[in-house]
C-alpha cells in the first residue's frame, strides 16, 4: 500500500527542477510515490525530469498538452495518486533530507485530518524562516479555532498547500479541490475551505520546504491579467461563508483579510499595464461600495494606517467623510 502521495506540478521549470528532483531522493521510501504533472512545458523540464524515473519509486509523469495552471496541475495529480497521505511540493522548490518521513511520522502519530509545517523562504543566498502562525505545536486543534482572531496573522493566513501533509480522507469530502478558474491566489480559498472543513489538525516543527522567492517567470512576479484573480479568490471565501452556520464568527476575518489583499496590490500596481491598473481600481471601487456601510464602519478601523491611505480614495463619500 502507498503511504504518501508526493504531487508535483510543474510548468517551465527546467533551470530548478534539478534541485527538487535531487531532493527527492533523499527523501525516498519504497511506500512513496512521485507524480509530477508536467502542465504544458515548452522547455526540458519534462526531459530533465525522465532522467530521474529509475530513481523514485512509483514515478508518474501526467502531461498537459496546454497548460492549464497550477490548480488543475494539482488536481490531475491528486486523481493519479493512491496514496493514504497526499502533499504537494512546486517544481521550483525543494527539500531537506528526511522531511518527507519525519513529516508522515508527525502525521501518523497525531491521528490528525492534516498537519501543517513551517517552511524556509529562499531568495537568491539568503534564507528566512517562517514559522506557521499556530504557536501550539504538535498538538491536535479544532481548524474553525484556527482562523481567528480577527486581528492576529492566523492559519488562514499560512497559506501554502506544499507546507503540509494530508488525509486521503479530505479528498472524499471535497477539501483538497482547487478551483480551475484561479491561476492565482488559489491557495487562499482552498485554505480557508480546509480549516472550515477538516475536523482536526496540528502544527509541527519541522523546516523541510525551501520556497524559492523572486523566480523570473513565476506568477508572483508576472503582473499580467491573472493578477487579478485575487477578487474572485476572496469573493469565494466571502460566498463560501455566506451558509457557515458560524459565519458571524468568520466573516470579519475574511473581510478584513480581503481588503488587505486589495490595499497590498494597489500598492504594488506599477507592474500592471495602464489597463490592468484601471480595472484593479475599477473592481476594488465596485467591492468597496457594494458593502454595507455598517461593514465598511467595523472593518476599516481594524485596518492599519497603511492600507487605510490606500483604500480610503475608493470608499463611499458617506463613509470616508
Amino acid at each position: 500500500m502507498t503511504t504518501l502521495s508526493v504531487i508535483v506540478p510543474m510548468h517551465n521549470v527546467a533551470p530548478y527542477i534539478g534541485d527538487l528532483l535531487i531532493s527527492l531522493e533523499r527523501n525516498v521510501r519504497d511506500d512513496f510515490e512521485f507524480i509530477f504533472v508536467d502542465d504544458g512545458s515548452s522547455d526540458h523540464t519534462g526531459e530533465i525530469v525522465e532522467r530521474h524515473r529509475s530513481r523514485l519509486p512509483g514515478f508518474t509523469v501526467v502531461r498537459h498538452a496546454k497548460a492549464r495552471g497550477l490548480s488543475a496541475a494539482r488536481n490531475a495529480g491528486v486523481a493519479a495518486s493512491s496514496g493514504r497521505l497526499i502533499t504537494y511540493l512546486d517544481g521550483d522548490d525543494w527539500i531537506g533530507p528526511g522531511y518527507l518521513g519525519a513529516a508522515v511520522e508527525a502525521i501518523e502519530a497525531l491521528g490528525c485530518d492534516f498537519i501543517k509545517t513551517d517552511h524556509v523562504r529562499v531568495y537568491g543566498r539568503r534564507r528566512e524562516v517562517h514559522r506557521a502562525p499556530q504557536g501550539v505545536r504538535g498538538v491536535v486543534l479544532n481548524p474553525r479555532d484556527g482562523i481567528l482572531p480577527v486581528l492576529d496573522n492566523t492559519m488562514v493566513d499560512y497559506p501554502n498547500a506544499w507546507s503540509g501533509i494530508y488525509r486521503r480522507t479530505l479528498v472524499d469530502k471535497g477539501l483538497l479541490t482547487f478551483d480551475e478558474h484561479l491561476l492565482t491566489c488559489e491557495d487562499r480559498p482552498w485554505t480557508w475551505r480546509l480549516m472550515r472543513g477538516a475536523s482536526s489538525y496540528a502544527v509541527v516543527s519541522l523546516f523541510g520546504v525551501f520556497y524559492r522567492r523572486e523566480v523570473a517567470g513565476s506568477l508572483t512576479q508576472i503582473g499580467d491579467e491573472r493578477q487579478l484573480h485575487y477578487f474572485d479568490a476572496f469573493d469565494q471565501v466571502l460566498a463560501d461563508l455566506a451558509d457557515d452556520p458560524e459565519r458571524d464568527r468568520f466573516h470579519l476575518k475574511a473581510l478584513r483579510t480581503y481588503c488587505q489583499m486589495i490595499s497590498f496590490h494597489l500598492q504594488q500596481q506599477s507592474r500592471l499595464a495602464p489597463d490592468l491598473r484601471r480595472r484593479q481600481r475599477e473592481r476594488a471601487v465596485a467591492f468597496l461600495r457594494g458593502l454595507p456601510h455598517e461593514d465598511l464602519h467595523t472593518v476599516m478601523p481594524i485596518l492599519t494606517r497603511r492600507h487605510q491611505e490606500a483604500l480610503h480614495p475608493l470608499l463611499p463619500a458617506e463613509v470616508a467623510r
